[in-house]
């Protein structure tokens, strides 16, 4: 029953965190894409921190590695690359953002390679990593007329937001913290909420309420109740159950969901480029990872066949 219930979870963290490229497009009609951003957290926060509060016994930081923890992870992963990736996605597809994103593993392997040793990155694995980035090249379309707009300034930024993801995910390692990751995501993602709205403040968007206009409120919800502390929560529960390597896989998956999501709902181009782009991608990850996925995938087709 539990391998079922891991492959739902597993399938749901997917669906989730890829429909939520398709709300931010959503949202993007209502909002500034910072401001924007700044409210997904607000939500998130409020739910994830209300919840460490009431069921954690030691909820508070009481560290400093705590207070860098949810500094690298609330400045970087959170405020960083999310303002990046909001004012990214005015300029990409649902499909483009998610596929440009799963450089995650792949830069987080790289960054940790050059701050703390990686045993991943040897020459293949090297090559795996420049493969990658070639692939969002190819999916960044670029013109070589327009070089500063359209899709390729869009790529451009989510990818420096994934490079603020992999250096914030790779300092969580050089600390120590008492508190369990769950709390640290809300303590992070409540930081992160209002150093997004700062920043809103000093690019001068417009300030407002959040919309009535029910997209609008669903798109938020969505984003900040189920794709975000929903969301984080399952990522956290198959990380303690399935380990690293099974769930970076969600990063392979949720490309698939917000690219269909995004052309059924929202009537985006799905172009061959961006295809062959993500296949790129995800050989420069198998690459990257092919000790582990030799290691992994007898155990995986073992769980597979449990389920039969």
């Amino acid at each position: 029953m539990s391998r079922y219930r891991d492959v739902a979870l597993f399938f749901a963290l997917a669906s989730l965190w890829g429909g939520s490229f398709v709300a931010i497009e959503v949202g993007l009609d209502y909002y500034p894409p910072v401001l924007y951003a700044a409210f997904r957290f607000d939500v998130a926060a409020l739910v994830l921190v209300s919840y460490v509060l009431l069921t954690e016994s030691e909820p508070l930081p009481r560290t400093r590695g705590d207070l860098a923890a949810i500094g690298f992870s609330g400045g970087l992963s959170v405020a960083a690359n999310n303002s990046l990736l909001f004012v990214g996605q005015q300029y990409t597809t649902s499909g483009i953002a998610s596929i440009t994103y799963s450089l995650v593993p792949i830069a987080t392997a790289a960054v940790a390679a050059a701050w703390v040793g990686g045993s991943d990155l040897d020459a293949r694995g090297a090559f795996g990593v420049v493969l990658a980035f070639v692939g969002v090249g190819l999916v960044a379309q670029p013109d070589p007329a327009n070089l500063a707009g359209g899709v390729t300034i869009g790529v451009g930024l989510i990818s420096i937001g994934v490079l603020a993801v992999a250096v914030g995910s790779v300092g969580l390692r050089t600390v120590e913290t008492s508190f369990s990751s769950i709390a640290l995501t809300g303590w992070a993602m409540l930081f992160g909420a209002l150093l997004i709205h700062g920043l809103s403040v000093g690019l001068g968007e417009p300030q407002q309420l959040p919309v009535a206009e029910l997209p609008a409120v669903g798109a938020l919800l969505f984003l900040g109740v189920l794709s975000s502390a929903v969301a984080y929560t399952i990522y956290f529960t198959l990380l303690d159950r399935l380990g690293a390597f099974e769930i970076n896989l969600v990063s392979y998956v949720v490309p698939v969901v917000a690219t269909v999501a995004g052309a059924v709902l929202l009537s985006e181009p799905v172009t061959p480029l961006t295809v062959a782009g993500f296949a790129v991608i995800v050989a420069g990850f198998a690459l990257l990872k092919r000790h582990a996925i030799a290691d992994e995938v007898p155990r995986l087709l073992s769980r597979v066949g449990g389920l039969f």
